[in-house]
């Protein structure tokens, strides 16, 4: 396939291309039907229902609370239009919904710059086509780009600090408005209540741009679109049209290795066994969440002779200061001693203290705080198989 164009880029586009070029191929050379499934389509849903409810909001000039009865109003209109169905998924998405609107709390109008703002910035040759969700104004040379997320797991530190998405947004954000000298970036995750946020250098905006272009050169000069198995293949709009996926779902393999003391052939084949296993444990979620679903009703299932059912599992948490009490009168012990032995904070629970306190000290501080608690822990270490392909 040569001399295709691409009419603009986006970042949808240039990810659909890193991700896997056969997807790309299908979508945007070929033009083929995408088929989304249920977490596109609810995300659609959720932006589509924030996008409404804020803009509502500021064509009104109204400052204050937003309406959680007109959040379930806006919700069960998508929800009819979009075709969904379930219970437990409509239940999912009001809640995202309600808990929005209570981080959210007081909405000022006259903060909000934008609400699903077009941007086309160029680059190079390209021109990069993009939608920003929210757009704050925080001062009179700062704003906040806000990207509403439904992901289920939090991204890690470096995703955050290196997204393509947020480099293009900060882009383009100084070219909407030139006066702005700091630009805040900040992925709402919906589901878990928190902001991740970052800010780029113009270094790291310089890379981006760079980066950009010789992407999108690489999109237009690509005589090859082999698919790459990864853990979104369950999840991916094309991938009824994909022998890969189909393959890998077989368990096809196209390379054993046959001598164990040939180590280029044990990396090859574990190599290829990693990504089957990728899109085969996807695979088995998505089918495990068809049975949960059904399950829910019914106390088991029996489908070709296998037996299945959902155990409930408990996890017990015992507070301090009961639990010593209880401790100290059965066992003699001092309360100090007992707490030396006992005593311990979940780092889960201590990192996510740290990140409220992050909104209210100032980042040296925390980071200082951290070091100082992180002295105090004591460290395990055990060994761990690394793999990453080189670049």
């Amino acid at each position: 396939m040569t001399g295709y164009k691409n009419e603009h880029l986006s970042f949808s586009r240039l990810s659909r291309f890193e991700t896997c070029p056969l997807s790309y191929k299908l979508h945007y050379i070929d033009k083929r039907q995408p088929e989304p499934g249920l977490p596109l389509r609810f995300g659609k849903l959720i932006h589509a229902v924030l996008e409404r409810l804020v803009r509502e909001a500021v064509d009104d000039e109204r400052s204050g609370p937003l309406s959680e009865d007109r959040v379930l109003a806006l919700y069960r209109d998508g929800w009819t239009a979009e075709g969904l169905t379930g219970v437990d998924v409509f239940q999912e998405g009001l809640e995202i919904l309600q808990r929005f609107v209570r981080e959210q709390g007081v909405l000022e109008h006259r903060n909000v710059l934008a609400v699903e703002k077009e941007f086309r910035l160029p680059v190079g040759p390209f021109t990069v086509l993009g939608y920003i969700d929210r757009v704050d104004c925080l001062d009179g040379e700062t704003i906040e780009i806000i990207d509403y997320k439904t992901n289920r797991q939090l991204f890690a530190r470096d995703e955050v600090d290196s997204s393509l998405q947020m480099s293009l947004y900060d882009l383009a954000a100084r070219r909407l408005w030139p006066w702005v000298k700091k630009v805040k970036l900040t992925f709402w995750m919906l589901r878990h209540g928190i902001r991740q946020q970052t800010d780029r250098t113009p270094e790291q905006l310089d890379a981006a741009r760079a980066y950009v272009e010789t992407l999108g050169k690489q999109t237009e000069t690509a005589t090859q679109y082999p698919p790459r198995l990864n853990t979104n293949c369950s999840y991916c709009d094309h991938r009824s049209n994909c022998p890969a996926y189909a393959d890998a779902l077989k368990g096809k393999r196209e390379f054993l290795c046959e001598d164990l003391a040939d180590l280029e052939a044990v990396a090859r084949e574990r190599e290829e066994v990693a990504r089957l296993a990728k899109a085969l444990y996807a695979r088995k979620d998505e089918l495990e969440g068809i049975l949960k679903t059904h399950l829910k009703d019914k106390d088991e299932l029996v489908l070709g002779g296998v037996r299945y059912r959902m155990f409930a599992t408990t996890t017990l948490d015992y507070p301090i200061e009961p639990t010593l009490t209880l401790l100290v009168e059965a066992t003699g012990l001092s309360h100090e001693a007992l707490l030396a032995k006992l005593g311990a904070v979940d780092k889960k629970a201590l990192d996510a203290l740290l990140r409220s306190l992050g909104k209210k000290l100032d980042k040296p501080r925390v980071s200082l705080l951290k070091a100082e608690l992180e002295a105090h822990a004591d460290k395990t270490h055990s060994p761990r198989f690394w793999a990453k392909e080189v670049a």
